[in-house]
């Protein structure tokens, strides 16, 4: 079975509590049109580098019925500053336009096969998974930026239209997983295309 999970399938259900005190599950979204859920954290220089383009899609999109939710699997034992209060710190300094969920048992990175930190999941109405990968081409330096698919693939959805791509490869930092070092990954965790 393939780490990531794959295009057509439905979203894994959750149960994580967010930065606002509130606990959210995927039914807390029924009402999207389309759900963006990403895997983020607090520290990678490719999130925080790409954090204003994806608040940008976010804010264009929201009002079109178009939901996001940012989930940390990271560690904290790998980085501390990925930990819980530093969570709530990073979303009442910037104010991001989503929820942000604490998967502290990494259980959901797992379900989703989450493999960096930016990495999106763009489902429809029936929360079918219509594309996987990455936000942006140049998420830790968004001037060299040519291409958002993130924002390519929540306007085809939108539209009705086939998607131009449904799978990239997210550009990140490796997700940062328990008792294991910084930079290793499950051994089923792929590239989801090939060069």
């Amino acid at each position: 079975m393939p780490f990531t999970l794959q295009i057509g399938k439905q979203a894994p259900d959750f149960s994580l509590p967010a930065t606002d005190g509130k606990t959210y599950s995927l039914k807390d979204f029924k009402d999207a049109k389309v759900l963006v859920i990403f895997f983020t954290c607090n520290h990678c220089p490719y999130v925080i580098g790409s954090d204003e383009v994806t608040r940008q899609t976010a804010d264009k999109y929201t009002p079109q019925g178009v939901k996001f939710v940012g989930i940390n699997s990271n560690s904290k034992d790998t980085y501390p500053t990925d930990d819980f209060p530093h969570m709530v710190e990073r979303m009442e300094e910037y104010k991001f336009p989503w929820v942000y969920l604490y998967d502290e048992s990494q259980e959901v990175a797992r379900q989703y096969g989450a493999l960096r930190t930016p990495h999106f999941f763009v489902f429809d109405q029936e929360r079918k998974l219509l594309y996987t990968g990455r936000g942006v081409d140049h998420p830790r330096d968004t001037s060299k930026m040519s291409v958002n698919d993130l924002d390519n693939a929540i306007a085809s959805v939108l539209s009705h239209q086939p998607l131009a791509k449904s799978v990239t490869n997210p550009i990140g930092c490796n997700v940062k997983w328990k008792g294991k070092p910084p930079h290793w990954m499950p051994e089923d965790a792929v590239d989801l295309v090939k060069p």
